[in-house]
């Protein structure tokens, strides 16, 4: 038989290969896990590189930085682990509790004295040695699990717009309007995007939704317009190079990092920009560091873990048979892959320069710990899917016989 003859029987091969292997009932728990495994490990070690350089003058040690975001990496993942243990009905009367704290931390930033500014933005808490607290973050996660619980709760009246819109968007526009005061429009857009696919998800008619993304669009251009800072931003997007030393700084050397580094990258450690050229570069511009280092290779994987994540949590929130689990599921997803996507446009100069970190790999102890309970979250719900749980037992059970039997 020719070669010819052989490759589309090979193909085919291959995709009935992946589909039996997203047939199993833990394709998706496994997809999470690994895609999380592998951005917080890839994301330590760019930390590690971009931040050393600013680490050493700052605090005479190349491994500060990195050792915060390991601390809180772990508190992340100890978190994770407890919310894939307990039961789905604790952990549902845990979230409105767990909202009333979020919002009155959020609060607290505006109290003089308490809230910390950092580049123009106070929504800060000092908490102890030199570790502080963003409140904002743990609001993203605590309000897509309350709209989960409220839809959830509402299953059987949501073909009625008005139920569906009310108190939904009041609370989660008290939420947004608070991360717009503190000057986090970033967090915001995050939030705002939370709501409109929450509204989709749950079936809102299309003349509705429409109406809730023209206004919100509407309040976009008003908060950029009413601030100078956002003005300048906006106009440093549509042409960077008109101002390549003020305005357009960052863009510009964010991009000449991804040409520097080309399709290979020019290796791990070997970066020009986190040397002081690059504002943020082990935060909100830690992919322009992942393109010169890696190269659009490395660049590609991280786009491709993102895209895996986001699959795998729209196949737990279509998959899953609890109302929960199904809107908490694709909350998460819309909201880490929403705060993604803006980063990236971002940093590749698809959108204006907006503070907000990429998820999992930017430091931030405050975004890896909540983004990795999110994660944790996800998990749970995909033992909610057909089979998931019964699996996961099996596997448990088979475990427990082979430990048993080396002991013996």
């Amino acid at each position: 038989m020719s070669t010819t003859d052989k490759s589309p029987q090979s193909s085919g091969s291959a995709v009935a290969g992946a589909q039996r292997l997203l047939d199993r009932p833990l394709a998706s728990y496994q997809l999470v896990l690994g895609t999380t495994a592998l951005l917080l490990g890839l994301g330590l070690i760019m930390v590690l590189s971009a931040s050393s350089v600013l680490s050493l003058q700052v605090y005479g040690n190349s491994f500060a930085i990195v050792q915060r975001q390991l601390v809180l990496a772990v508190v992340g993942l100890a978190g994770a682990y407890a919310v894939t243990r307990i039961p789905m009905t604790l952990l549902r009367r845990l979230i409105l509790p767990g909202l009333l704290v979020s919002i009155a931390l959020t609060l607290a930033t505006f109290i003089p004295g308490v809230g910390v500014e950092v580049n123009g933005n106070t929504n800060w808490i000092p908490v102890a040695a030199g570790f502080r607290l963003q409140p904002s973050e743990f609001l993203k996660l605590t309000l897509v699990l309350w709209i989960a619980d409220h839809y959830a709760r509402r299953q059987k009246h949501l073909d009625n717009p008005r139920l569906v819109l009310l108190p939904m968007t009041l609370v989660a526009g008290f939420c947004a309007a608070l991360v717009v005061a503190q000057n986090d429009l970033g967090t915001a857009l995050v939030l705002f995007a939370v709501i409109v696919g929450m509204l989709w998800v749950v079936g809102l008619p299309g003349r509705f939704l429409g109406a809730i993304v023209a206004f919100v669009g509407v309040l976009l251009v008003f908060f950029v317009a009413t601030a100078p800072h956002r003005v300048a931003r906006m106009l440093s997007f549509l042409n960077p190079m008109a101002d390549p030393d003020k305005d357009g700084y960052q863009a510009v050397h964010a991009m000449m990092g991804f040409a520097r580094g080309g399709f290979g990258g020019v290796g791990l450690g070997g970066s020009r920009q986190k040397w002081g050229s690059l504002p943020e570069a082990h935060t909100d511009f830690i992919l322009a560091v992942v393109g010169e280092e890696l190269g659009l290779l490395g660049s590609l994987v991280v786009l491709v873990l993102f895209v895996l994540l986001a699959v795998a949590g729209v196949r737990i929130a279509t998959r899953s048979r609890d109302p929960f689990a199904r809107y908490a599921a694709a909350g998460v997803t819309i909201w880490i892959t929403a705060q993604a996507a803006i980063n990236i446009a971002m940093v590749l100069g698809l959108l204006p320069v907006i503070g907000i970190p990429l998820p999992l790999l930017s430091y931030g102890g405050s975004s890896v710990l909540v983004t990795l309970v999110g994660c944790g979250v996800l998990l749970r719900c995909a033992t909610t899917e057909p089979g998931a749980a019964r699996a996961l037992a099996a596997g448990k059970a088979r475990r427990a016989r082979s430990s048993a039997a080396r002991r013996r």
